[in-house]
């Protein structure tokens, strides 16, 4: 018999709980549990329910045959190299990110792209007609015989337009939008979502299709739903980006086919998504020579060097409490650093305010930018500039000294790519590998070093 049990889940983070809480106690957000209902299906004591599927044996994993299974490469350069070389059939491919900032049109463009390449692709919309579509279509200038369109959110009308259609890839926008017809709850709720996924999923691996899901975000920038539906897909993509600017940055924060932390950048034109081929010169074409509080620091995102620049302001504090203001970096790690400098260093900087930020856009959460945030702090404070044509990298402890930092040929041979006459790096990564022509190499041991070196009073 069935028996239907009503219970509240988070939207956030899945939390289940037998009543209706205010606030959720496993993430603490307000006002996110929503009611739903399950219908529970008893049997005998005792007996256990499994399907009729076909019995696999464990086997040794010495004996499993792997076969290299080709990947298909867009004419998106940036995409492949995000997703780790280029799309893997069989796979579940989750992108989030902002309303408006660009989801919905990228996938659109690589769908011509593939069906260019005579590649049946099935572009799945649940909040736009096919109207809408094909207008969308049109002025993107993306369309295609091999591309299908179909507006639907019923699961089971998708699933039999996949078997009927016969794709190599499918586009599913969105992911909240669809429903499954035997789940009591509605589009969007906890239980949905993970249902539709996990029944794509297996849509996926038994067929070999590659499967794409967009998925909304929440206020705090995550995937709308429960983190589980991270961990059910093969790949999550989170599309960054501000609506003032025309730069987007597709960043990959899980992938089971490459490595983590890759980027591609696009530029939004009239006609869509535009590929940045060279992202360094972007992000600091635009910076001011000679001024004050600017540095530009060599940072890795994923396997890519690419060159930011690092701007501080410190002003005198009309308030007791300095303000430590961050965008783009952690704002703890400015704390940090500018207690290390007075510590260290002996300067006053309870007294002043400080606001950093980095150029473009871009956020930047690895500790070798340490250094140039530093560099950046003291030369505001002093009102002297670095040298234009000086590139920093390093970590800093807290005990003031500068350590090593990892893959320190890319980025010295990206400065040296772009014009740079010096670089500082940590003087524990000088040696066992060859410097770049028209690049002086400097190691220093402390920030003590570093600011004499570069900032001398």
């Amino acid at each position: 018999m069935a028996k239907k049990k009503t219970k509240f889940m988070c939207k956030t983070c899945g939390y289940e709980s037998p009543k209706w809480m205010g606030r959720c106690p496993g993430c603490g957000e307000w006002n996110t549990m929503d009611e739903e209902t399950e219908i529970v299906q008893k049997g005998p004591r005792g007996a256990f329910q499994h399907s009729d599927a076909v019995k696999q044996k464990a086997m040794p994993i010495n004996d499993v045959a792997v076969e290299d299974e080709p990947r298909v490469h867009t004419e998106m350069e940036e995409l492949n190299r995000v997703l780790g070389g280029g799309i893997v059939p069989g796979s579940l491919v989750l992108i989030g990110g902002d309303p408006g900032i660009g989801k919905s049109t990228l996938l659109l463009q690589v769908s011509a792209l593939l069906a260019n390449q005579q590649q049946r692709v099935l572009y799945i919309s649940g909040e736009e007609s096919i109207r809408q579509t094909k207008l969308r279509a049109q002025r993107l200038g993306v369309l295609s015989d091999e591309l299908y369109i179909y507006a639907e959110t019923d699961l089971a009308l998708i699933h039999d337009t996949i078997d009927n259609v016969k794709p190599k890839f499918v586009i599913v926008d969105s992911i909240q939008t669809i429903h499954h017809p035997e789940v009591a709850s509605a589009p969007g709720s906890v239980s949905q979502v993970r249902e539709c996924t996990a029944e794509l999923m297996k849509i996926a691996k038994t067929q070999g299709i590659a499967i794409f899901l967009v998925g909304h975000v929440t206020k705090d920038g995550q995937i709308a739903g429960p983190r589980l539906l991270e961990h059910m897909v093969d790949t999550v993509l989170y599309f960054e980006g501000e609506r003032h600017h025309t730069y987007r940055i597709l960043r990959s924060v899980k992938n089971r086919f490459g490595s983590t932390n890759e980027i591609a950048i696009f530029e939004m034109v009239q006609a869509g998504l535009k590929e940045v081929l060279n992202p360094s010169e972007m992000f600091i074409q635009e910076r001011s020579q000679g001024g004050a509080g600017s540095t530009i620091v060599a940072s890795m995102e994923g396997t890519r060097p690419i060159l930011v620049e690092i701007q501080a302001l410190v002003t005198p504090s009309s308030f007791n409490y300095p303000k430590r203001m961050a965008t783009g970096l952690d704002q703890n790690r400015v704390s940090l650093l500018m207690a290390v400098l007075e510590k260290r260093m002996g300067m006053l900087l309870q007294a002043q305010d400080a606001y950093i930020k980095v150029a473009g856009g871009v956020k930047l959460d690895e500790p070798a930018i340490d250094l140039a945030v530093l560099m950046s702090i003291v030369s505001s404070y002093r009102d002297v500039a670095v040298r234009a044509s000086d590139c920093y990298m390093g970590e800093v402890g807290l005990t003031g000294e500068v350590r090593r930092v990892s893959r320190i040929e890319q980025r010295v041979a990206e400065a040296a790519k772009l014009g740079f006459e010096r670089a500082v790096i940590p003087a524990s990564n000088i040696g066992g590998w060859d410097y770049p022509e028209g690049i002086q190499v400097v190691g220093v041991e402390t920030v003590r070093d570093a600011l004499d070196l570069c900032l001398p009073q």
